[in-house]
């Protein structure tokens, strides 16, 4: 067992294991867009129908949201660098799997596997740099890289998707998974020393299960409403289990000696809104995303390779806003630094929601990108400092795995309520308006409600003491 103090002195290697933690993080959020392009292909090649192909999208999701927790948790009982090497592993063996896939069940059972992967790889990361970087100016630096890292994954998805699947096979974008999975595997070991809590625990079976049960039915269920509505039996049964499950977790960590979360984990005011307002922030943007890909496809005209390439002004706003968060942190402070990047990307969204279909791309989709990029760039690392904020040798995986837990559970509403929103909108106005017309007022109106959002979780936020860190008893 490594203590922290080791890690955050081990400067001569820091940097390189930073960087390789980065790649990896990279590669999976990479695998939660560089999909989307490539599912007509996909469908073509496989045989899908048009429901089964959305698991496509879902398998992954799924797994990588419903079983963070217990990755997370196990990540400090188990060891962080074990149980992220064995994430990567996992990660690189089903992506071979998805390259190869043959028929449509392979497909989908290989990305499932690959989210469980990711599910183990990502918080365990992040965990390793809260204990390699311990300082906040240099902590709020590498999780600047790292959120930068993760956006440009996002961003870059759809562009690789585009030219793989347009020059190549929509496989490749899974087998080019396969050298950074090496990287990580040869290099992390001789990198990065282990470290697990010092607390001698037992995982939490019990709160395992049920915890990780009501994640996964409430993704579940939220994932359902976007394809079939809120009032189908697929999506109230899911939601209602989870709801159950939730409870019953609830009850049993209460009692346990050795809990998946200790209750006063969760008492921690900064990571209680930094935790909150990031799945707002997470239902906001995923939609966004989807969105507007759809809207320069579907009313602008784009094919899929320039919709990718007219994304990219997005990726250059993450990493500006990224590269002023450290500064503004240690200037004004995580609060305000949060409020005006909520608030820079709530406009951002009110901007791309006024942009009619006729509208030049340089004048009407362009500068809405960059303002809510802008905007996300500075959010982004910023919530990760205060997500983390008081974590331990003890509870660091806990803390990074309940951080992106709520980031996909997030992206899973904000694809369920908002695409649904967009898509009733749209229908509500077909039959007075032209198809172009009726599809930019649901884009707009679902815009629109994500702003509001932002602006919301701006409100939540500024509620918060700026500059102090709380003390954890978890």
């Amino acid at each position: 067992m490594t203590s922290a103090t080791t890690l955050s002195t081990s400067t001569d290697r820091r940097r390189p294991a930073l960087m390789v933690l980065c790649l990896v993080q990279f590669m999976l959020v990479l695998d939660d867009t560089v999909v989307n392009v490539a599912l007509p292909s996909v469908r073509e090649e496989l045989g899908f129908t048009t429901a089964g192909l959305a698991w496509v999208v879902n398998a992954y999701f799924l797994a990588f949201g419903g079983l963070l927790l217990l990755s997370g948790r196990a990540a400090d009982l188990l060891g962080r660098r074990r149980v992220f090497l064995s994430g990567v592993a996992v990660f690189g063996v089903a992506s071979l799997a998805c390259g190869l896939a043959q028929e449509p069940w392979h497909l989908v059972v290989a990305r499932f596997v690959q989210g469980g992967g990711a599910a183990m790889a990502s918080p365990a990361a992040l965990s390793l740099i809260t204990l390699m970087y311990t300082g906040a100016e240099e902590r709020a630096r590498a999780f600047g890289l790292w959120g930068a890292i993760a956006g440009l994954g996002g961003t870059m998805g759809l562009v690789i998707s585009g030219a793989l699947t347009g020059f190549a096979s929509w496989r490749w974008i899974f087998l080019i998974n396969l050298p950074v999975a090496a990287i990580a595997v040869v290099l992390v070991p001789r990198l990065v020393t282990e470290s697990r809590s010092p607390r001698r625990a037992h995982l939490d079976v019990s709160g395992a299960v049920l915890g990780t049960g009501a994640v996964l039915s409430l993704v579940l269920g939220l994932l359902q409403a976007g394809e079939t509505g809120w009032s189908n039996v697929t999506v109230i049964g899911p939601l209602l289990l989870a709801a159950v499950l939730a409870a019953a977790f609830l009850a049993v960590e209460a009692r346990t000696a050795d809990p998946l979360v200790p209750l006063p984990f969760l008492a921690n005011r900064t990571r209680a809104v930094a935790d909150v307002t990031s799945l707002m922030f997470s239902a906001a943007f995923y939609a966004m995303a989807f969105l507007l890909m759809l809207h320069m496809q579907t009313v602008l005209g784009y094919g899929p390779l320039k919709a990718g390439f007219a994304y990219l002004p997005y990726g250059a706003g993450i990493l500006a806003g990224m590269w002023l968060a450290s500064r503004a942190v240690a200037g004004f402070g995580t609060r305000w630094t949060l409020v005006a990047g909520f608030l820079l990307a709530a406009l951002g969204l009110l901007m791309l929601s006024g942009t009619s279909p006729n509208a030049p791309y340089v004048l009407g989709v362009l500068p809405g990108v960059l303002v809510a990029s802008l905007g996300g760039g500075l959010s982004l690392p910023t919530l990760t400092v205060a997500a983390v904020n008081g974590t331990t040798e003890e509870n660091a995986g806990l803390g990074s795995a309940i951080l992106t837990s709520v980031q996909q559970v997030g992206g899973a509403v904000g694809l369920s309520v908002l695409v649904a929103l967009a898509a009733q909108r749209t229908a509500a106005v077909a039959d007075s308006t032209g198809p172009p017309d009726a599809a930019t007022e649901g884009f707009s109106l679902a815009l629109m409600v994500a702003a509001a959002f932002l602006v919301l979780a701006a409100l939540v936020i500024a509620t918060l003491p700026n500059g102090r860190r709380e003390s954890t008893s978890a």
